[in-house]
């Protein structure tokens, strides 16, 4: 064999080693705490450049961990973005970006979820001896097997789907889904509806309190904590508990930022107090930009500056979220990672930590993304590319600094195009140009070529509007949904 052949293994090898030290992979299985905000806006924290909330917590989880500038969700908006943070993989994948009965988002009372077959992030790890928790918002499924003590989870403290699903909004939408009317919203323990409807002023000081039990209770053995907040939310007006009412300086919105930030302070305090700082990773991120319209200088909704584009859209303010990740010994402080990351990697990231495999008898899309974390000499992404999708239909793709979106003949709702405008191809260099403010397509039709050609792969695989994918799974479905099983 070549000279250079043995160059490369022993290059290989040495990396391989480095890793293994940085993680400590003769440790104790580390802590795993995942904080996922919803609705959360790139712009809305002081770490990626807020100066109308207050985040000091934040600020000091940047300041002694790892800032990820190019981190993604696989949607705009709440259902898929939560099924790819628990299986790994694009909604489109596992049948949750779309149904007939619901849309995008699943209702109250539906018969769909996320099926039993997959493989959740919880089930992972559990099967490791980890403890493992839900708290706060699921929103894959409100039915008894949909639900996540089905699906991995020990236990679970929150509301079955988005703090707006109210009886009263259902109500004012006429809202009347398959003979069913929305039930007051409801907060469970596990199975049960605890309360109806529950104060969601007081969500996060309450989801809060039980974080810091969870805590404690098992802080001798491995746990994974995954703490999906209600807020800032879905709602007009976000909620916050009386102690942060009138507290910021943009409304509603920012109140319920800065009892988030006042939350997360309380967690990392709560690890360094325990003595288990050391051993745990956190990590904070959204499950889809801030619906706000900062184009028009409105923030009372969110903020996603300075990318361009709101949540709810294929707009890089719509996928990209503020994302921090922190581990004291472990992460190195106060470094920045620029390359492309989402939220698909964390099963297979988590998987690895804790010494197992990601499934092996599925496509899992996400990649272990270790070498990112901690911030390995000439780490980079491990994504060709990444593909931004509304519902069914494919509408850009990214491969290195490159975003292309792709011409569309029709489609439902678009961060840049107008019905009836002619179909054109827009590409942006997503580096250079954070706003996406200069379509570079005639300048590299190179890479309009490339990118359009990674695009036909992804409909293969994935489907697009009325094209279905080689390798699409199902969702999950019951026949008669009941709605006295959210009712107290």
């Amino acid at each position: 064999m070549s000279k250079r052949f043995w160059m490369l293994v022993a290059v290989a090898v040495l990396l391989g080693a480095r890793l293994s030290e940085a993680i400590g992979e003769d440790q104790p299985l580390p802590n795993l705490i995942v904080v996922f905000c919803d609705n959360l806006g790139y712009g809305d924290i002081e770490p990626f450049g807020s100066t109308l909330h207050r985040t000091p917590n934040l600020t000091r989880m940047a300041r002694e961990g790892r800032k990820f500038t190019h981190f993604y969700v696989s949607a705009g908006v709440c259902t898929p973005s939560r099924a790819s943070i628990m299986t790994g993989c694009y909604a489109q994948r596992v049948g949750m970006h779309d149904n007939p009965r619901d849309g995008w988002v699943l209702r109250p009372v539906s018969p769909y979820g996320l099926h039993p077959d997959e493989k959740t992030i919880a089930q992972v790890l559990k099967a490791q001896g980890y403890v493992t928790g839900i708290i706060g918002k699921w929103h894959l499924g409100d039915q008894p097997v949909f639900l996540p003590t089905r699906q991995g989870f020990d236990s679970f403290f929150g509301i079955p789907y988005s703090d707006d699903m109210t009886q009263e909004t259902g109500q004012r939408m006429g809202a009347r889904m398959d003979g069913h009317t929305w039930p007051p919203l409801p907060l469970m323990e596990d199975e049960t509806v605890i309360e109806a409807p529950v104060d969601r002023n007081l969500l996060t000081r309450r989801y809060s309190d039980r974080a810091l039990a969870f805590i404690e209770e098992n802080q001798q053995h491995p746990f994974f904590l995954y703490l999906a907040e209600a807020m800032p939310g879905s709602t007009a007006a976000p909620f916050a508990s009386p102690e942060f009412q009138g507290s910021s300086r943009n409304g509603p919105w920012g109140d319920s930022v800065q009892e988030l930030d006042w939350s997360l302070g309380r967690i990392l305090d709560k690890l360094v107090e325990l003595n288990i700082d050391s051993r745990t990773l956190v990590i904070w991120t959204s499950d889809n930009g801030a619906p706000g319209r900062p184009d028009l200088d409105d923030l009372s909704r969110g903020s996603n500056r300075p990318l361009f584009g709101r949540g709810y859209t294929t707009a890089e303010g719509g996928f990209r979220v503020p994302t921090i990740m922190w581990w004291p010994g472990k992460i190195p402080a106060g470094t920045v990672c620029d390359e492309l990351a989402t939220t698909m990697d964390l099963l297979p990231t988590f998987a690895h930590l804790a010494g197992t495999q990601p499934p092996q008898d599925r496509i899992i899309d996400g990649h272990d993304i270790r070498p990112l974390i901690f911030a390995q000499p000439a780490a980079q992404t491990p994504y060709d590319a990444f593909y931004y999708y509304a519902q069914d239909q494919l509408q850009a793709v990214r491969s290195g600094p490159w975003k292309l979106f792709l011409p569309l003949e029709s489609f439902s709702r678009h961060p840049h195009f107008r019905k009836g405008q002619e179909p054109e191809p827009l590409l942006f260099h997503v580096v250079d140009d954070v706003g996406s403010t200069r379509n570079v397509a005639r300048e590299h039709p190179d890479q309009v070529r490339r990118l359009t050609e990674l695009a036909e792969i992804a409909r293969a695989d994935l489907g697009d509007r009325g094209r279905p994918g080689a390798h699409q799974r199902p969702p999950g479905k019951v026949d008669n949904p009941e709605p006295r099983l959210l009712e107290r």
